[in-house]
Parts: C-alpha cells; structure tokens; sequence
C-alpha cells in the first residue's frame, strides 16, 4: 500500500453539508435583519471557517461586533441541526471500509467547528477514523498545516507515508503547506477547471479511485 493515512477534508469531501449551512447561514441572517443568501452563495463562501462564511455572508462593512452576533447565532443553531440535511456522499462509507481492513489509518480534518466535527464524524462514520480535528482556539485554521501535523503527531506517522483527500482551493493549500501529497475529489463544493486553476493536479471522480492511488484494490 502506498501510504499508511489517509486524511479527509469532511465538508464536500466526506460529507455533503451545504443546506445545512446554508439553512444556518440564512436563519442566522435572518434573525438579525440581514437578507438570505443563495445556496450557490454560501457553497462559494465554504472552506475557510465558520467565521469566514459569516464575515462573507452579512453585508458589508458590517462592524465586528454585529460580525459576532451572526457568528454566534449560526454557531448556537448550527449545533443542533448541523445534521438535518447532511449526508454522505455515494461511495465514502465503503471507501473508508476498504482503507480500515487493508490496515490505512484514517483521520479528518476540517474548518467546521470541532464541537459539530465530533458527532457529525461518529454519527455517520462510527468507528471508522482514528482521530478527527476541527476548528480549534489552539489549532489555526486550514490553509494553515497545523491540525494536519496534530494528525501525524498522534498517529505516529511521518508526512511522507500520509495523503490528504480534499475538494477545494484551501485543501490544495493546506496539502502543500504541511508537504503532504494531495487527491482532490470533484464531487464536492468547487469545480475541477477552478481547482485545476489553484494548482490541483491529481483529481478522482469516484471513490473507489482512490483505492487504485492507495493501492488497495
């Protein structure tokens, strides 16, 4: 096998969470006076954080403490109906099945808050990743390779033996960044001839070509 980890991006990579922060986002808006926000909209404001997609969402030059107040309402309502609409993508519960028994260690990391990381993670993959790191205060967000070196450093395992599996801009960065190889997937929140334009090079249109990368079928 050509690595030992495998570490996911979970937002458009994983997991397809887009109308559930959509519906966040937009409840979030809302509440506060502000006017709702495409799906389209929201999928090209993904990838940074939440605290991103809230700063791109309001309107703007909106001052920071209202910033704040959004970020919170989304954070509060997001926590409990962050698992509403989501839904694996075909192909990733299996994948991660095939990569477990042919003894690849697996691992997540996102921008999502690490409180919806944890359960979303167990609700629908159970079992199936040795760690999973989400936004942290001591952990800065991707394109930064921070959480990715927490990852090799609780599993023991050198970067060089590690692929990381993403679906956006800020993957590619985060990949580069902790001088990881990268597998970007087509299924998620961009398109391949953007993230061929940010310097994607290998790409898979189905899961089950990742296997053939790592060398398990």
């Amino acid at each position: 096998m050509g690595y030992k980890l495998a570490v996911f991006d979970l937002d458009g990579t994983i997991l397809n969470t887009l109308e559930d922060l959509a519906d966040a986002t937009n409840y979030a808006l809302e509440k506060h006076g502000f006017s709702r926000r495409t799906i389209d909209e929201v999928r090209r404001f993904v990838g940074n954080g939440i605290r991103k997609l809230i700063e791109r969402a309001v309107p703007p030059g909106l001052p920071v403490a209202e910033i704040d107040k959004v970020h919170e309402t989304f954070s509060g309502y997001y926590q409990l109906h962050c698992a509403d609409k989501t839904r694996p993508y075909e192909g990733i519960l299996p994948l991660l099945q095939r990569l477990r028994a042919a003894g690849c260690l697996t691992a997540v990391v996102s921008n999502k808050a690490d409180a919806a990381v944890q359960p979303l993670c167990r609700h629908y993959y159970e079992g199936l990743f040795d760690f999973a790191v989400g936004e942290r205060a001591d952990i800065r967000c991707k394109p930064a390779p921070d959480a990715v070196y927490e990852v090799l450093r609780r599993l023991g395992v050198d970067g060089a033996d590690a692929v990381y599996i993403g679906d956006s801009e800020v993957d590619i960065r985060t990949a580069e960044n902790a001088g990881l190889d990268s597998i970007i997937v087509t299924w998620g929140f961009r398109d391949r001839e953007f993230l061929e334009s940010q310097g994607g090079r290998r790409f898979v249109d189905r899961p089950e070509e990742i296997d053939e990368i790592l060398g398990i079928l």
